[in-house]
Parts: C-alpha cells; structure tokens; sequence
C-alpha cells in the first residue's frame, strides 16, 4: 500500500453493458466503434469489446436486462458531433437527447438496442476535457 492509500487502485478497469441478445450486441457495438466482430467466451455470455487504451469494455449476457439506469454507463469521445450523431442514426441508435452544449463538453445521450443509456462527447473550443 502507499501510505494511507486503498488497496484498491482508483482507476476502471472495465465497464460492463448488460445486454439480452448477444450476437446482435455484438454486430452493433462492433458497428458503433467501426470494428470486425470477434468471438465471444464463457459459452457465448461475454465479449470484449476491442478498446483503445486501458479500459475495457465488455458486454455480458449472464442476466436478463429487466431494469436500466436512468445516467448513461459511460461515455464516448468524438472529434466531430455532427459525424457522430449521424452515425449512430445510420446503425439504429435511439438518440434521446442532445446535442447539448454544457460549457466544457458538447455531448448527446443515445440507447443501444437494449435500451442501456450511453453517451457521446465532444470537448468544446479551449478544453482538455
């Protein structure tokens, strides 16, 4: 340990979306970053979501969705809103709000198709958001 620090480290590891059917989680997610679909493990009920940088992404099938938050689980960066929104309207996302202007961020909420809340964000003009 470091000095008065936790043992647990503050920093996310991975972020689980639950989701109902998986194959077509798959082909959406894998839509929605612009990657190939890969397999899946533990009999079909887990796919990891290929992410830059160190967090992980993984969307699991070990639960039925019956319930979702009413916050988005995380959010996506852009570089461009406008390009973003669009494609999100090109795979079917059910954008439910934005894009709104918050100061530091523009951002935009969306569902995928199990209804779990996401977001996109694009920092506005003079952030390192």
């Amino acid at each position: 340990m470091r000095g008065n620090a936790s043992p647990i480290l503050n920093r996310i590891g991975q972020v689980f979306i639950p989701v109902n059917d998986m194959p077509r989680a798959v082909a959406w997610y894998s839509r929605l970053f612009g990657l190939e679909p890969g397999e899946t493990s533990h009999e079909n009920r887990i796919y990891d979501v290929p992410m830059a940088g160190e967090t992980r992404l993984v969307l699991d099938a070990h639960k039925p969705v019956t319930s979702h938050s009413v916050q988005p689980l995380c959010m996506f960066p852009t570089d461009d809103m406008a390009a973003a929104l669009a494609h999100l309207r090109e795979i079917g996302a059910e954008i439910t709000g934005g894009p709104q202007d918050i100061g530091s961020l523009v951002i935009a909420t969306f569902r995928d198709p199990d209804g779990n809340p996401l977001m996109v964000y694009q920092p506005t003009e003079g952030t390192n958001a």
